[in-house]
């Protein structure tokens, strides 16, 4: 059998013309059972074009003029929105489901399977060239069953044939393009293809033909191997713990591994970590400062230093480039070029929720409010864009659009400027504006031989800073804070022209996963926030939800996440079963919530409660951990699977472990567990936290050996080595000034290893589930209440401070190691 798989890989390998020397791939990558180390949800490796190449092409191709519907298929019944994009291709398509199998059960042919999401350049790339061309069209449905998939509705399914290419191919991305069995195995499988030959590489259209020949004549051996490729990485993906629990130096190995490599792929020049193209990958610079506090801790401070002043760097490049909307606030996917300036242009909700947090953390350290102003420009963008009438949060904005109405769709279009329109919309501060952003008459896109190179955006800017502000200032003699307000009035102006441009697709899914991590930044902004000086002046694009509105004081950050949590719980929680579903868009998906569903919504609901929500939220990410157990737990081998494991059409169920553009459910859930065992008292805390330990466990190899796939799972193993976590316990009447600024004073310092728990003894319910959850919250509570003050008590090692009772105080104690100085 073993034989027989190797020569069907090197068929797959002959079908898709890639080199023969990557048919051991699969073999070492299930070994190793993990994917590579590049972020979750990167540029489409194509097997026929480079990255460059296929950008140029793309131009041509989105030039075509949108066709009429022609022709109708079996999408137009659906509610994605990915869907609903191919609706009217003359593909036959069909939506992921019974339907569809027997279908290509019935005609005895292979299945087409195309996955992508609706704010995927390469999939409207590909859909033009070849999914509304009538002849590879007439192939597709000669041939195949063709089903279209929406990742960010099923996630399980693009899990399941993702994993195999990239285990196959060393690579993948999106669109997913993977060849089934009519029982849903693989058989070959790629990402983007054009529809003709070129440079000596195969298009669609040969490939579906060579496909097509191999079915019919090659097809024992194509099925055998996809079928043994499934259960070779089944096994490999859901592996067992060999103990209980990490064997002693397990986590601090894997927390100096990983920062270590982490330091040795910076960029010293440009900041950020790897090269191009460039993904802003937050749980990198996570690592990094939870890393830097350690070593702080334990009295080496330089090198804390030499940590912070990567991350520092590499947030501060981010900003100032092309990868930051500096027009509109919040950040583009990630940077074509190793400068940070030219950007694959997409919004996503994940990206903005974990930089908003990361700028935070950095604000907590450093108290610069450079960062605190860009978490407020992130979470500015979300409030005024992203959001639905009833508070959920959307999902994501596509890079292309049109230059102006009934005009080709281009990549960047809405964002990009030329030189004149800059001086004819600015007038006189157009000098100084172009100066700062460094636009040219010629364009700007040529900082690196990558950013541009067949002349796309030729007498284009993409805006870029490149010049120190204060500087200048000086050169045109005027102090900072009135530059500053000048350009914040010529990005307001640049603003209003743009909103006259057509405007990119919006993705409007509402995904409980996303929302939870947006939700956690908004929950902690509110009360981080209000370190900021009181009188401090931010500029255009941070506003409220027009350009005319005062920035938002904090507070009002903790509303835009309770509604975003009020509407999950509304929409998206059966109240009965206690069970999610996955996403919402004219009602709630057919897709059950999976694992990162739980796991990103219990974290975002504990920071709800934790800096300053109600105790119900608390109570809820209680009831969601009992069902994520329920429903994901390998209560035998440790860990969490992926999904529930009860539809036959997933080939896979995967226990998680890579923290990449999104960080992994297994990796969250354990910091969720080591959190909610600090808040709850004996068996119950036992067992949250005798299940983090097993789940790390799981992946005990992976830590030892490629920690840097897993940077936040390495922060979860060391948290949990910690002897006793700090807790701040806060007690007086809710809501008030006062309780708010202990609240804030609380969460002012930097700490990962701190759980703040706030109660009201005048509050009977409340007192009521402490009671049943921890009853020496409970008598702490009654025993330190005063009527007029607010007191906060802090406790470590089993043992409390003496209370206190003002913001100064709190931060006093809990700044014993002071703020790191870089």
């Amino acid at each position: 059998m073993f034989k027989t798989w190797l020569l069907s890989l090197r068929l797959h390998c002959t079908l898709s013309r890639t080199a023969s020397t990557k048919t051991t791939r699969l073999l070492s990558l299930i070994t190793s059972y993990r994917r590579p180390h590049l972020p979750s949800g990167s540029w489409p490796i194509s097997v026929v074009f480079p990255l460059s190449v296929r950008r140029f092409r793309s131009q041509k191709v989105l030039a075509m003029a949108e066709r009429a519907h022609e022709h109708s298929n079996h999408l137009a019944a659906e509610h994605s929105p990915y869907l609903l994009q191919h609706a009217h291709n003359p593909v036959n398509w069909y939506p992921w489901a019974d339907e569809a199998f027997a279908e290509a059960r019935r005609r005895d042919v292979p299945i087409f399977l195309s996955i992508g999401y609706s704010t995927c350049h390469w999939c409207h790339v590909m859909e033009v060239e070849s999914f509304e061309n009538e002849e590879v069209a007439k192939l597709l449905n000669d041939w195949f069953v063709s089903i279209k998939v929406d990742r960010e509705e099923r996630p399980d399914v693009d899990k399941v044939y993702m994993t195999f290419v990239q285990a196959l191919y060393g690579g993948g991305g999106w669109p997913l393009s993977v060849f089934l069995s009519p029982d849903l195995k693989p058989l070959m499988g790629g990402t983007y293809f054009p529809p003709d030959d070129k440079y000596g590489r195969p298009g669609f259209k040969t490939i579906l033909r060579k496909v097509k020949d191999a079915w019919d004549n090659k097809r024992d051996m194509l099925v055998k191997s996809g079928a043994f490729a499934i259960e070779q990485l089944s096994e490999a993906l859901s592996a067992n713990a060999k103990s209980n629990k990490l064997p002693d130096g397990v986590p601090q190995g894997a927390l100096h591994l990983c920062a270590e490599q982490l330091s040795q792929s910076y960029d010293s020049q440009y900041g950020g970590f790897g090269s191009a193209p460039k993904f802003p990958r937050p749980v990198e610079i996570q690592l990094m400062l939870y890393y830097s506090k350690k070593l702080e801790e334990a009295g080496k401070s330089g090198e804390a230093k030499e940590g912070l002043k990567m991350v520092f760097f590499s947030l501060q490049s981010m900003a100032r480039g092309g990868i930051h909307d500096h027009v509109g606030g919040g950040f583009h996917r990630y940077s074509v070029d190793e400068c940070w300036h030219v950007p694959h242009f997409e919004k996503m909700l994940y990206d903005q929720g974990q930089l908003a947090n990361v700028y935070l953390d950095a604000f907590c350290i450093t108290n610069d409010v450079y960062y605190s102003s860009l978490s407020r420009d992130i979470l500015d963008y979300l409030r005024r864009d992203m959001i639905g009438p009833e508070g959920g949060i959307f999902s994501a904005e596509d890079a292309d659009s049109s230059e102006h109405e009934g005009s080709a769709k281009k990549e960047g279009a809405f964002y990009i400027w030329t030189s004149k329109e800059v001086e004819d919309i600015l007038g006189e501060n157009a000098t100084l504006f172009k100066d700062h952003y460094c636009i040219k008459p010629l364009g700007n896109c040529d900082l690196s031989r990558l950013s541009d190179p067949y002349n796309e955006f030729k007498g284009k800017n993409v805006l870029i800073e490149l010049k120190d502000t204060m500087a200048l200032a000086q050169k045109y003699e005027l102090s900072i804070e009135k530059y500053l307000e000048i350009l914040g009035e010529c990005r307001q102006k640049l603003f209003v022209t743009r909103l006259r441009r057509p405007k990119p697709h919006l993705d409007d899914k509402v995904i409980v996963s996303w929302n939870g991590i947006a939700m956690s930044s908004l929950a902690r902004a509110s009360k981080i926030l209000k370190g900021e000086a009181d009188a401090m002046k931010y500029n255009f694009p941070i506003v409220g939800s027009d350009v005319r509105c005062h920035h938002l004081q904090p507070n009002e950050y903790m509303e835009v996440a309770e509604k975003s949590a009020a509407f999950i719980r509304k929409h998206l929680y059966n109240e009965q079963t206690r069970r999610l579903q996955h996403s919402f868009r004219n009602g709630p998906s057919k897709a059950p919530g999976f694992l990162d569903d739980y796991a990103f919504l219990i974290s975002g609901l504990l920071d709800l409660y934790e800096y300053g929500g109600g105790i119900y939220w608390l109570v809820w990410a209680n009831e969601l951990q009992n069902t994520q157990d329920e429903l994901f737990l390998d209560r035998k081998g440790g860990g969490y699977f992926n999904t529930q494991g009860d539809d036959p059409s997933v080939l896979l169920r995967v226990k998680e472990d890579h923290d990449g553009a999104e960080p992994s459910g297994n990796s969250v859930s354990a910091i969720n567990l080591i959190r909610l065992a600090s808040m709850v008292s004996s068996s119950k805390s036992d067992y949250y936290r005798q299940t983090a330990e097993h789940l790390l466990a799981v992946f005990e190899t992976r830590l030892k050996d490629m920690a840097m796939a897993v940077p936040l799972m390495c922060c979860a193993a060391d948290m949990i080595s910690v002897h006793s976590r700090k807790q701040v316990v806060l007690v007086g009447q809710k809501p008030s000034l006062e309780f708010d600024s202990m609240l804030a004073a609380a969460h002012s310092s930097y700490d990962p290893n701190k759980t703040v728990i706030h109660i009201d003894p005048t509050n009977n319910e409340e007192m009521e589930i402490w009671e049943d959850n921890n009853s020496n919250i409970a008598l702490m509570a009654r025993s330190t209440f005063a009527a007029d003050k607010v007191v906060a008590l802090v406790c470590q090692n089993f043992t409390c401070s003496a209370p206190v009772t003002d913001p100064k105080s709190l931060k006093s104690l809990l700044s014993k190691d002071h703020p790191f100085v870089v």
